[in-house]
């Protein structure tokens, strides 16, 4: 053994006494460690309860909410059965014959009177429509989106509701016996008209329709479905347009354009009903058979209620 050597071992033994002498325990290798120690499982991380953030648009916030007709008046809709029958040349019922409407209990609400009272108390604010003499549609300043082509005078005349829209109506929703309402239309609208007939016929009869047709809900369903707004005008939808004509003004007045404009409006369902069938049956022009034969009927088709369908497609209005 050389001098290095000699030297190396006897380093090594100085340490090992020294190490000793200190009391030091060595470190044991990773490698040396029991295969069959498991590893020590990593700590998980505390979740604090934080709101989640969300992301805002003031942009957005500020677009006002557009309103929207499709929900009719608040009103609890009741079961009702159809008190005015349709009278066709098949079948000619009078309501005055009795009905099941007869033996429906009337189910009251508070203050008819003043709703009453309402219908009649009003003044005229708003202006008279106009007329387009060439498409014979009303335009009325202060709603530029309601143009329906038929005043109420006209429809009357021509049969609406097969002359039973001023009928008595027993509003089982206010409790009481509605007639005689059709006084309050103007003399020149019904003078020379028929009013047993055009008016108050107990019943829908379709010789009275100009297209010789029975169409459209009576009353009582629509009262049924809760689309009356009683405090205003408790026949609905035409009521409404005869006083709306006259110049009346009220809080009912934008849902009932809108629904005008759902129905028979430029984009109206029944309008697209309409035209989907005159495609179908090949027709590309379509023209009012009324006085003007040469008017393009334009705006609504019918009448402006939307309720008068005719059977023959080549006759429809757009």
């Amino acid at each position: 053994m050389n001098d290095y050597e000699t030297r190396r071992l006897d380093k090594i033994k100085a340490n090992q006494a020294l190490l000793a002498g200190l009391d030091i325990k060595p470190v044991i290798p990773k490698a040396t460690q029991k295969a069959d120690s498991k590893p020590r499982p990593a700590e998980r991380r505390k979740v604090l309860d934080r709101p989640v953030p969300s992301r805002t648009s003031a942009r957005i916030a500020a677009v006002p909410v557009k309103p929207s007709y499709n929900d009719e008046p608040s009103i609890k809709p009741i079961s009702l059965p159809r008190s005015a029958p349709r009278k066709t040349k098949a079948s000619k019922t009078d309501l005055a014959s009795g009905h099941a409407g007869e033996t429906e209990p009337l189910v009251p609400v508070q203050d008819v009177e003043s709703i009453k009272a309402g219908w009649t108390a009003w003044k005229p604010i708003g202006k008279p429509p106009t007329r387009d003499p060439s498409t014979r549609v009303l335009h009325f300043p202060d709603f530029p989106d309601f143009t329906p082509n038929k005043s109420p005078a006209e429809m009357l005349r021509e049969g609406c509701f097969g002359g039973s829209y001023y009928r008595p109506l027993r509003s089982a929703k206010l409790g009481i016996l509605v007639q005689d309402d059709w006084r309050e239309l103007p003399t020149k609208w019904t003078e020379g008209l028929d009013v047993a007939r055009y008016l108050i016929s107990p019943t829908y009869d379709a010789d009275v329709n100009k297209y010789k047709v029975p169409c459209g809900q009576s009353i009582e369903e629509w009262e049924a479905a809760g689309w009356i707004s009683h405090s205003h005008d408790v026949r609905g939808w035409f009521q409404w347009y005869t006083r709306f004509y006259l110049g009346r003004r009220c809080d009912d007045d934008e849902r009932q354009v809108g629904r005008w404009r759902k129905c028979v409006g430029p984009r109206g369902r029944w309008r697209g009903m309409l035209l989907k069938r005159y495609r179908a049956a090949g027709v590309r022009d379509v023209f009012d058979d009324g006085a003007e034969e040469d008017a393009l009927e334009a705006g609504a088709f019918g009448w402006a209620v939307g309720g008068w369908v005719k059977g023959e497609t080549k006759v429809l209005k757009v």
